[in-house]
């Protein structure tokens, strides 16, 4: 994917901190932002998955289809 230029401004602290790490890693800057963004999508997916497993729970229907697939999964192992 080709890189596309962005400007943002950004707190004096989070700029300090961003400058120490990269000089201390010996890392673009570009690089720790990209990598910061990345984890928090990742954070912000798992979080939503967990909220669906958590409302999935809930849900006597969808508990019933699970069950019920698992039992087929259990015979499915028991078969030669």
């Amino acid at each position: 994917m080709k890189p596309v230029n962005y400007t943002s401004s950004l707190p004096s602290e989070l700029l300090k901190m961003l400058e120490h790490y990269a000089v201390r890693f010996k890392v673009p800057k570009n690089r720790i932002i990209e990598n910061s963004l990345k984890a928090y999508f990742d954070s912000i997916k798992k979080a939503e998955y967990t909220r669906s497993f958590k409302k999935a729970a809930g849900d006597p229907e969808i508990v019933d289809m699970a069950e019920e697939g698992l039992e087929d999964y259990l015979k499915i192992l028991d078969e030669p």
